[in-house]
């Protein structure tokens, strides 16, 4: 018995659970509100820095990862988000439980597909605080932070010391090592297009 048991623990196989739970509507200002979801991972995955974590994100912020996992997958077929509906409501359950199974779907089968986890802004996509524009800039090596530092610090809570560096040159270093894998960005990091502003 206690044989068996060993070898079960050695054959361990890599698992990435993702969850998408907990609607919450959020008022940006007087006229206009937004609903985010917290998004769960579990993995024994050499893939990803930290082994759990939770993160809050909205439908815009997943439009935008899905852009960019498109953009380093040129020949693949991605899966689809949920429609987007301007008449979505956090008080209609079927609407809501709707949009966060799409969210889960899409989610699994990214984690699914072995060349899309190369992806750096995947990765701070669901273990960091970031937003769009920060998790971009660091995916680009445009921030004093890397990869590997802005998952660390957001779990902490500590994101006060993510300050992005000042625009760069083509003389400016690149610290966005993410001790990840390589991504799809690092390949081109030369060109001196990337630190242009836009």
């Amino acid at each position: 018995m206690d044989s068996m048991l060993h070898n079960v623990s050695i054959c361990q196989t890599d698992f990435i659970s993702i969850r998408v739970q907990d609607p919450r509507l959020l008022k940006d200002d007087l006229w206009h509100t937004h609903i985010d979801y917290k998004i769960c991972l579990e993995t024994n995955s050499m893939c990803f820095r930290k082994k759990s974590s939770c993160v809050r994100r909205r439908y815009s912020e997943f439009v935008w990862l899905r852009h960019c996992l498109e953009q380093n997958a040129l020949i693949m077929e991605l899966p689809k988000l949920p429609p987007w509906n301007p008449f979505f409501s956090l008080k209609n359950t079927e609407q809501v439980a709707q949009r966060m199974k799409g969210f889960q779907e899409f989610l699994e089968s990214v984690l699914h597909t072995t060349f899309l986890l190369s992806d750096s802004r995947l990765h701070l996509f669901l273990q960091s605080d970031l937003s769009i524009t920060r998790m971009s800039r660091c995916a680009l090596g445009k921030t004093k932070y890397t990869v590997a530092e802005a998952i660390q610090r957001s779990s902490s809570g500590d994101i006060s010391g993510l300050v992005d560096k000042a625009p760069c040159d083509s003389d400016c270093e690149s610290s966005s090592s993410s001790g990840l894998g390589l991504s799809v960005d690092t390949l081109v990091r030369g060109s001196p297009v990337l630190f242009l502003d836009s």
